[in-house]
C-alpha cells in the first residue's frame, strides 16, 4: 500500500465539512427539483458575481505558477470562465429578465466568500489557490454528477448542473487534484497541513455562501 496522496489526505481530513456541503439544503433542493425560483435567481446573481472574482483568482494562480504547462492550462481556464461561464449568466439573466443590479451582492455570506477566496489567492502562492479552488470544483463536480441523473424541470438549472459534469469541468477538477498530488511528493508536513486547512476554510465559505439564497 503506497503513501497517501496529498489530495486524498486533504479530502480525508476535511471529510466532515465536505459532507456538510454535499448535504446542503441547496444541493438537496437541486437534486429533488424543489429549489424555488426566487432562491435560484438569487443564487444566479450571487454566483455570477463570484465567477467574475474567479477570473481574478485564477489570474493570481497563473501569475504565481512556476511551469509553462501550468500557465497554459490556467490561461485556458480563464478563457473558459470569461467565454463560457460568464456567457451562461448573461444569457440566463436576459432570458429571465433578471437585473443583477437590483440584488444586493454585498450580503455578508456572499461578500465573505468573494473576499475570502480572493484573499487566499492574493496573499498565498500558487498552491494556496489550487487548494481553495480544488475545494470548490471537486465539491461541485461531486454533487452535480448525481444531480445530473435526476429530473430537473427548470431548463436553465439543468444546464447549470450540466456545465459541472461536462468533461472540461471534470478535467479541471482532476487537474487541481493532480497538482496537489505532484506538489505533495516534496512538501514538508507543515505545508501539507496548511494546504489542508485552506481547503477546509474554502469549503466553509462555500457552505455559508450557499445559505445566502435562502436569506
Amino acid at each position: 500500500m503506497g503513501e497517501e496522496r496529498l489530495s486524498d489526505r486533504i479530502l480525508r481530513e476535511n471529510d466532515a465539512v465536505l459532507r456538510t456541503m454535499l448535504g446542503h439544503r441547496f444541493v438537496e433542493d437541486v437534486k429533488n427539483d424543489t429549489l424555488s425560483k426566487e432562491a435560484f435567481e438569487r443564487y444566479l446573481v450571487y454566483e455570477g458575481a463570484f465567477v467574475d472574482s474567479a477570473i481574478s483568482i485564477f489570474a493570481y494562480a497563473a501569475a504565481t505558477a512556476k511551469k509553462i504547462t501550468q500557465k497554459r492550462w490556467l490561461i485556458a481556464v480563464l478563457d473558459g470562465l470569461a467565454s463560457e461561464q460568464i456567457a451562461y449568466f448573461e444569457r440566463t439573466f436576459a432570458s429571465r429578465s433578471i437585473d443583477p443590479s437590483s440584488f444586493d451582492t454585498g450580503v455578508a455570506e456572499v461578500e465573505a466568500f468573494r473576499a475570502g477566496m480572493l484573499e487566499i489567492a492574493r496573499q498565498g502562492g500558487f498552491l494556496d489557490t489550487v487548494a481553495a479552488m480544488f475545494a470548490a470544483e471537486w465539491m461541485y463536480w461531486t454533487w452535480s454528477k448525481e444531480a445530473a441523473t435526476r429530473s430537473i424541470s427548470d431548463p436553465l438549472l439543468k444546464e447549470w448542473v450540466a456545465l459541472h459534469v461536462d468533461p472540461n469541468f471534470a478535467a479541471q477538477a482532476q487537474w487541481l487534484k493532480n497538482e496537489l498530488d505532484t506538489a505533495g511528493e516534496t512538501l514538508e508536513e507543515d505545508e501539507m497541513a496548511r494546504l489542508s486547512a485552506i481547503f477546509g476554510q474554502a469549503m466553509q465559505l462555500e457552505i455559508d455562501f450557499h445559505n445566502a439564497p435562502y436569506l
